[in-house]
């Protein structure tokens, strides 16, 4: 049997099994959720595999959800009946980690299905980190964000070059074991199939041709505050553009399938008159779905190290989203009125918070980057920077260190959780 890869979402559902009847992991198809579900489950049943399995769930539940707990319901949302049933059986038994449920895709709500609120746990496994592929050193630690005159330090790791490289694979479990180029191939076809594969069943599919060109137009705007306008203006197809309408559903149904992902703003006071910006930023849920859309390779991405830049700071964002969860922590990004921007804020619930910018790397960036932080600071309330962990800058280099105005420049190479 091939070795299990830990992944970090595991001390996650191995916690919420011990206190919830299910577990609902979501996530965008080739994540590794059936494999990360069975390492967790007593039992399982995959509900897309077999007509008639489909069929029990409909018309015999009982026998689907009968066998040894946790009991994984796989591809659970192709039967969307079957939910009813499972939360009615958590009812019934009345113990924790009786479910997990793995789907692809989020099914439209209706009136027969109840919430599962009090009884399911939902989780989001995304691509992996550059830690869980061990492309990480492991010589910075995401915890030490939170805490105070936390100092760091590294050497080594990857360089811009394999990076470039990197990006191009993604944190695809299955195409660890093959070469950006071939990794390319696969995401191509991954891109052509989200319309015809994973959207064919929904009330209202898109048009392959239309949704193709949206996100190519998102692939050129990863990273920004793009508007729909801008977004539609730059979705071509042969007769024109998209409409802001089609816009938003198809947006909409790539959030659906866990493909796309929006960067909230932060929400916060300021010291002035200067007010908060509030557009989401645009980040597929790995950056590799971008360079696919634009069949960008590894030579491609290091003749533009602008563009680069960008899909960088997407995997970069990724990452901390996954750790950012470990430690119940969200992930914001901040712009203002005057177009200050410090490209992710980590806030925990219990208010404690760390800013970060990201730079692929040079002087001049972080010199950027730490003018940034000192423009925030002086933005902010005292409320809100006494709650202030750390502010750093997360570069594509291969040094971590502390510098003596103790701003941490911090290798993604070297992070980990």
């Amino acid at each position: 049997m091939e070795k299990y890869t830990v992944r970090l979402i595991d001390s996650i559902i191995a916690r919420k099994l011990k206190v919830s009847g299910g577990v609902v992991l979501r996530g965008p198809r080739a994540a590794g959720k059936t494999t990360t579900a069975l390492h967790h489950a007593a039992s399982s049943v995959r509900l897309d595999q077999r007509a008639d399995l489909a069929l029990a769930a409909e018309i015999a539940p009982e026998t689907i959800l009968a066998g040894e707990v946790p009991r994984l319901i796989d591809e659970w949302q192709t039967t969307p009946s079957i939910w009813n049933s499972i939360r009615a059986e958590i009812d019934a038994r009345g113990l924790p980690g009786q479910f997990i449920l793995t789907g692809s895709s989020a099914p439209a709500e209706d009136k027969t299905r109840h919430t599962g609120a009090g009884r399911f746990s939902r989780l989001t496994l995304r691509p992996m980190t550059l830690s869980e592929m061990g492309l990480s050193t492991c010589q910075a630690h995401f915890k030490n964000l939170f805490e105070k005159n936390s100092k760091f330090s590294g050497l080594d790791g990857p360089n811009v070059t394999e990076y470039a490289g990197i990006i191009v694979k993604g944190g695809w479990p299955a195409l660890q074991i093959l070469e950006p180029e071939a990794a390319l191939d696969a995401l191509t076809d991954y891109i052509d199939n989200i319309a015809d594969v994973d959207l064919r069943t929904l009330e209202s599919p898109p048009d392959p041709i239309r949704m193709a060109a949206l996100i190519r137009s998102l692939a050129r705007n990863i990273s920004t505050e793009a508007s729909l306008e801008k977004l539609a203006a730059e979705s071509e197809i042969g007769e024109g553009n998209l409409s802001l309408p089609t816009v938003r559903k198809y947006l909409d149904q790539l959030s659906q399938i866990y493909v796309l992902e929006e960067l909230p703003a932060w929400s916060t006071h300021i010291r002035s008159s200067i007010r908060l910006r509030v557009k989401p930023k645009w980040h597929f849920v790995d950056p590799s779905l971008a360079t696919a859309a634009l069949g960008a390779d590894p030579a491609s991405l290091l003749s533009d190290l602008e563009a680069m830049g960008l899909l960088f700071e997407s995997m970069v964002i990724r990452d901390l989203r996954v750790y950012s969860e470990v430690l119940d922590a969200k992930v914001y990004h901040y712009r203002d009125s005057t177009d200050l921007e410090v490209d992710a804020i980590l806030e925990r619930r219990d208010g404690v918070w760390a800013a970060v910018e990201v730079k692929l790397g040079g002087e001049d960036a972080i010199a950027e980057a730490v003018s940034n932080f000192e423009k925030l600071r002086n933005r902010l309330p005292k409320t809100k920077l006494d709650k202030l962990a750390s502010c750093n800058i997360i570069t594509g280099g291969i040094a971590s260190y502390t510098r003596p105005d103790l701003i941490n420049v911090i290798s993604i190479g070297h992070l980990c959780l």
